[in-house]
């Protein structure tokens, strides 16, 4: 007795019979089912016939494929894939045209599947196939069945498309380049030649040799949807296959007649499926483009390179107006080029060229620079100058945010990855702009500086600026700017506050959408993670600071120390020699008691802010914090050094005077190690053995040449 699992209850249908309901034993050969079903309508020669569904894609039924059959599926008695081959065979070589032609149409439909394929191409049926369209004799819709009926068989892999003749090829090339043809033709002639160019390069050599651009971006500018598409997929087929000096000529050509803008344009009015189709052949040609950037992106700069390092050189020229060179002892120009580069922002001012051996983004970084001093030497200038001649370690250096930005925008961008199968996010900014890298990165790091300053940034918040200026541009990019201009106007007024009030959104979105046990452990952990970020501020103004004292001329010509005595009582403070790091409390003479300070001033309710007023910049009036004491009558005035310290000392003042602490700093804090705390409690650590102490630290290696240093020491 047959298992039940290895029985499907089907229904087999005939044309002119009552369809046959039978349970199918899966273990029985295939052959003995069939007959089983003839002898059921008292048909002879079961050899004859084959079992195909009946609904959707009508395959055939064979041993490899019979497991798929569910309950419930109809099946069709029919001719078996081998007597049906050569019915069709002789079909085709009638002397009827009608014959011919209703053969040639079965054929098309038929050929879809692979084991019917497989009994045509058995006999020679594709050459047959061949044979017609190099005679060209046969009539329009005979043709097209034929070409239909071909395409359907070679797409199943058994034949290699390099077993075609150059006379197959040139007529093939021929329908394509015809002008008064028929549509059908062209459509089913345009997918054959797109699987010749991706199947080998010695077809993609004969095709492009055959088929004139011209006559193919023809196509993409008819009315007939289906034509465009088959065009625009055998132009991203001979993109993606050519070598790089026939890709460069082809763009060349694109560029040349605005082809693209006019691809972007078209796609707006396609739709449906044809629409999503042609979305990915933009993203392919997107793709394409912009990889033949990819070879300058993984080139490290040659230091041996007389025409780089003209480069360099030119990049600090335009930058700087200096003496003629040419009279200075080499040691005098050497020390001169070495400032300057200093000023440019490379880390390794006596030989930049080693900032750019690292790949990405190599020597596409050197082009972009020098693109952006060339074609807008006012900005460059204005970029370079206003950080280089500033004293308050607020200074963007241009040369180190160029290579990171370049990097970035090539992973945005995704240069150097290869166009998915499947892709089809694409920039509309793309089909409207040439040289679109570089012209991204010169609105971008005008846009880097301006989020540098909107952040008062430092060198040491360099990473968590990039980060800031990666955010702006991919939520920018994904708003679909369709013009360099739109892109630049969103991306600008898409400034440092305007992100941090978005992250705040989807932050607290992010929040509601929590599981309510999470959102109360969150609420439970609050406290605790509170009380170690105030332990923290409080053991920071145990340590100390190191204060400057700024004169009415803006001076920077004292330093002062304040720190928290260890039993949280005392302020000390006093003035320090610029020498001394870390002064010890005793050297400190000056002391508040904690208790007899009243307040916390910040910005321009500090004293020392009203007596300046308005001769104060923003950056100024953002790091000063004052302290009162006795009876209001008395304050002590700071400027922290960074917005850190300020945040530090703030929170710190107000954690002595029993307030709640408000600083951005403490936010991001709390923030953080809420996330940590949760995903550590949440970890399924069932059954995972913990240890008691921390791991014994390893000895330190021997030497440390594997590791490359990336702040390497300005010399």
């Amino acid at each position: 007795m047959p298992q039940q699992k290895d029985i499907v209850k089907i229904a087999i249908q005939m044309p002119g019979a009552y369809p046959q309901l039978i349970q199918l034993d899966q273990k029985k050969p295939l052959s003995a089912v069939i007959k089983e079903v003839c002898d059921g309508w008292n048909l002879p020669g079961p050899d004859n016939y084959a079992l195909q569904y009946a609904d959707g894609v009508q395959t055939y039924i064979t041993e490899s494929n019979r497991l798929d059959i569910k309950n419930g599926c109809i099946l069709r008695l029919t001719k078996a894939p081998g007597r049906c081959a050569e019915d069709l065979y002789k079909g085709i070589q009638s002397s009827d045209s009608g014959v011919r032609c209703d053969s040639l149409k079965e054929l098309a439909s038929v050929s879809t599947d692979v084991t019917f394929a497989q009994e045509f191409i058995s006999r020679d049926g594709h050459l047959l196939l061949v044979k017609i369209v190099e005679d060209s004799n046969e009539s329009n819709m005979i043709m097209t069945h034929t070409l239909t009926g071909f395409m359907e068989l070679m797409d199943h892999g058994i034949v290699s498309w390099e077993n075609l003749s150059s006379v197959f090829i040139k007529k093939i090339a021929g329908f394509v380049n015809a002008k008064p043809t028929d549509a059908s033709i062209q459509q089913v002639s345009l997918d054959i030649l797109e699987s010749m160019v991706l199947s080998s390069h010695s077809l993609f050599l004969q095709v492009k040799q055959e088929v004139t651009m011209e006559r193919l971006i023809a196509h993409l500018q008819v009315t007939n949807q289906q034509i465009q598409t088959k065009a625009m997929a055998l132009l991203m087929a001979l993109l993606q296959t050519a070598g790089d000096s026939d890709r460069q000529d082809m763009f060349a050509f694109l560029n040349k007649r605005n082809l693209r803008q006019y691809i972007y344009k078209n796609i707006i009015h396609s739709s449906g499926s044809v629409q999503d189709e042609m979305a990915h052949y933009l993203y392919v040609l997107q793709s394409v483009t912009l990889n033949h950037l990819e070879p300058r992106m993984r080139t490290p700069l040659d230091c041996y390179s007389q025409e780089q390092r003209d480069i360099l050189h030119g990049l600090r020229q335009a930058a700087f107006e200096t003496e003629s060179e040419n009279s200075l002892s080499h040691e005098r120009r050497r020390s001169l080029c070495a400032k300057e580069f200093k000023k440019l922002g490379f880390s390794n001012n006596s030989n930049p060229g080693q900032d750019l051996v690292r790949t990405p983004p190599g020597l596409l970084a050197l082009d972009t620079m020098y693109y952006f001093a060339a074609r807008y030497p006012d900005a460059y200038s204005r970029f370079v100058l206003e950080n280089s001649s500033r004293e308050d370690k607020h200074e963007c250096p241009f040369a180190r945010s160029s290579i990171q930005l370049t990097l970035i925008l090539c992973e945005i961008l995704r240069i150097g990855e290869p166009p998915s199968e499947t892709g089809s996010d694409y920039h509309p900014i793309f089909f409207s702009q040439d040289r679109l890298m570089e012209e991204l990165f010169c609105v971008c790091i005008q846009l880097l500086n301006k989020t540098w300053k909107e952040m008062r940034a430092t060198q040491e918040d360099f990473d968590k600026v990039m980060q800031v200026v990666r955010e702006q541009i991919t939520r920018t990019l994904s708003s679909k700017p369709t013009s360099l201009e739109l892109f630049k106007n969103k991306v600008n007024a898409l400034n440092y506050s305007e992100i941090l009030k978005l992250r705040q959104t989807e932050r607290l979105h992010q929040e509601e959408t929590l599981a309510p046990p999470v959102l109360e452990l969150k609420e439970r952990l609050k406290p605790e993670l509170l009380e170690l970020i105030r332990q923290q501020r409080l053991n920071r103004l145990c340590q100390g600071t190191m204060f400057r004292k700024i004169s009415s001329r803006r001076r920077q010509d004292k330093l002062w120390y304040c720190r928290l005595s260890p039993n949280h009582k005392m302020l000390h403070y006093g003035d320090v020699e610029e020498d001394i790091d870390n002064p010890p409390i005793e050297t400190l003479q000056d002391k508040i008691p904690v208790a007899d300070i009243k307040g916390l001033l910040t910005g321009k309710d500090c004293p020392h802010m009203k007596e300046n007023k308005g001769k104060q910049n923003k950056d100024v009036l953002d790091l000063a914090f004052s302290i009162t004491y006795d009876v209001e009558e008395y304050s002590l005035n700071f400027i922290a050094p960074s917005r850190t310290d300020f945040c530090l000392w703030t929170d710190g003042l107000s954690v002595l005077l029993g307030r709640e602490m408000s600083s951005e700093s403490m936010r991001s804090e709390l923030e953080i190690l809420l996330s940590m705390e949760i995903k550590l409690r949440l970890l399924d650590l069932e059954n995972v053995p913990i240890p008691d102490c921390a791991p014994v630290v390893p000895k330190p290696p021997s030497n440390y040449n594997f590791c490359y240093d990336f702040s390497q020491t300005e010399q």
